[in-house]
């Protein structure tokens, strides 16, 4: 993030904020304005306010970082959320940054902590940065931007968690959210910070085919599921009937849901993972093994 977790804001969008009493986005990565329906592009505008250590440890700490962690922090600044997860959760990662002072800095500051060999920062395009390393993404970007990412970020692999501060990603919800106060938020009247998180979910719209046990023995089963974020609805059609999946979840790989038919609740369970969900299905106290491969993939 910019210094102390911060991010890029042109002068004219503080002092409008300042006037107007409301709150500027100030830390993680750099403001990009957007040039009609293209891509957001890089400027060459360089200030940015700190953002307090507060903010860096909480979303840290609402992200669940750990040393089996990798970090990508989008607008890295002065390299405080990478090196602080460096230094004290053992995580690794790297930040990207566009300004080269602040890159250098950000390297200056992880050699001086001692943890350049478990951290980097980078001078490039946010927008064009290769995530597919990431357990954990941190950014602090304008809602426009933010959205601009999501599809990247939705395809990354289930169970990676976005964490942002101050803004959300369009029409995803988050899975937690958290305001905290913070006196010394140098910018916007409320002094407090929103931090969202998010988890990646699978993929999983689509056909799925399966056998289950029912009351009157094994039957065909396929089911069709929309997905929209991490939301999921879906039918299933067992013994020529089609009935609604009821109580329907899903996080990171993890699915389940349940079936009314022909007289019974069925329980689903299991994770999604290469296109077939592998897990139990619950019929009153007898739990059996349940897979169901995607109807039209490699490996259905």
């Amino acid at each position: 993030m910019r210094r102390a977790g911060t991010r890029r804001v042109p002068v004219a969008l503080v002092l409008a904020a300042l006037l107007a009493v409301a709150p500027v986005p100030v830390a993680g990565a750099a403001e990009y304005p957007v040039r009609g329906d293209s891509e957001p592009r890089i400027t060459e505008e360089t200030p940015y306010v700190p953002s307090p250590r507060i903010v860096v440890d909480t979303m840290l700490r609402m992200a669940g970082v750990n040393a089996r962690d990798f970090l990508i922090d989008l607008g890295s600044g002065d390299g405080r959320i990478i090196i602080t997860a460096a230094r004290e959760l053992r995580a690794r990662g790297f930040g990207v940054d566009y300004d080269p002072r602040l890159v250098r800095l950000a390297t200056e500051n992880a050699a001086r902590e001692g943890v350049s060999d478990s951290t980097a920062f980078y001078q490039q395009d946010i927008f064009k940065t290769d995530l597919g390393q990431a357990t954990v993404v941190t950014m602090y970007l304008l809602p426009e931007y933010n959205a601009v990412l999501k599809p990247r970020l939705l395809a990354l692999r289930p169970g990676t968690r976005i964490v942002s501060h101050d803004y959300g990603i369009g029409d995803w919800e988050p899975d937690a959210q958290e305001t905290i106060p913070v006196p010394e938020k140098p910018v916007g009247a409320m002094k407090q910070s929103t931090i969202y998180v998010w988890v990646v979910p699978a993929q999983v719209a689509g056909r799925w085919r399966s056998r289950v046990q029912t009351v009157r023995g094994i039957a065909d089963l396929e089911i069709d599921i929309a997905q929209r974020n991490q939301h999921i609805t879906g039918t299933a059609r067992v013994r020529g009937c089609e009935v609604p999946i009821e109580r329907p979840f899903l996080k990171s790989s993890y699915l389940s849901f349940r079936l009314e038919a022909g007289g019974e609740t069925l329980l689903f369970q299991g994770h999604v993972s290469n296109d077939r969900i592998t897990g139990e299905q619950i019929r009153g106290e007898r739990h059996t093994r349940w897979r169901a491969p995607k109807m039209g993939s490699a490996r259905g």
